[in-house]
């Protein structure tokens, strides 16, 4: 699959995103990687680089206080080849996408892995 036409499912799975959720990205950006780097993967015990779907990296929103300036921007990446393995098929890829960029939103929103395993049944 080329990076345009994932890129154009990124946009897909990002209309269907919660409008309450859109809210609270506003200085979130998406970045699209192949794969997690080396150095990912070590910090986070992440063996495969087909392990890793996304990553939130930045200050939690429960976290920030309005004297804490970060200069880096809040960000979310999306790993491409392993979304395309974990979808299967071309038809389950946005719904797939949505459910990585939903996981990390809620990284975003200060929810650990195990919070977020509870509250949608299934992990990344």
């Amino acid at each position: 699959m080329n990076n345009e036409l994932f890129d154009k499912k990124v946009a897909q799975a990002l209309e269907q995103i919660p409008e309450e959720f859109k809210e609270k990205m506003e200085n979130v950006q998406i970045l699209v990687e192949d794969f997690a780097d080396e150095e990912t993967l070590a910090s986070l015990g992440v063996r495969s680089k087909w392990e890793l779907l996304g990553l939130y990296s930045g200050v939690p929103i429960s976290r920030q206080s309005f004297f804490s300036v970060s200069s880096l921007p809040e960000t979310i990446f999306l790993y491409r080849r392993p979304i395309l393995r974990a979808a299967g098929s071309l038809q389950k890829l946005t719904e797939t996408i949505r459910d990585v960029i939903i996981h990390e939103i809620g990284h975003h929103f200060g929810f650990d892995d195990e919070e977020l395993y509870e509250m949608t049944g299934h992990e990344e």
